[in-house]
């Protein structure tokens, strides 16, 4: 077995509202399950905005995750080749050369703009996406449940 971290990245054009509750339910996840130094997570957009939403930052707080101190980032292709699964969120073009990387275009409706309600909605697609990803690559944890287990 390879003693290389799984790379996972969550990538949109504006990395400022889908890839950052990407990123922010990876971690979790990383820290739920006890992978530290198993898994790295890349995030980042094509033309990066200045903030993240302030309607994605409300309904993240809504779990107790706070992303009003984050700031989207420009993501290179060359990081993204480094990447064992690099999911986009429905607004990408993205190309990669390295045949390697798992590209999944998971198809999300942009939050910014919309009402709660529906970023609500886009957030727990998200979460369960995800999850779903740890479980592929990792099993399912032995005894945690999920956000959407304890609702």
């Amino acid at each position: 077995m390879s003693h290389e971290p799984v790379r996972f990245a969550f990538v949109c054009v504006q990395n400022a509202g889908r890839s950052q509750m990407s990123t922010a339910f990876a971690e979790r996840e990383r820290d739920r399950r006890g992978l530290d130094g198993r898994v790295e997570i890349v995030t980042g957009g094509t033309h990066p905005a200045d903030h993240v939403h302030d309607e994605v930052v409300e309904i993240m707080r809504e779990l107790d995750v706070d992303l009003s101190e984050r700031t989207p980032r420009e993501v290179s292709t060359a990081e993204l080749e480094a990447c064992d699964v690099v999911a986009t969120m429905g607004c990408s073009t993205l190309d990669l050369d390295a045949a390697d990387v798992d590209v999944r275009d998971w198809a999300l409706d942009d939050p910014d703009g919309q009402d709660l309600d529906a970023v609500r909605a886009i957030r727990d697609d998200i979460e369960g996406r995800v999850v779903a990803l740890f479980d592929e690559f990792f099993g399912e944890p032995a005894h945690e449940e999920t956000a959407a287990e304890s609702a």
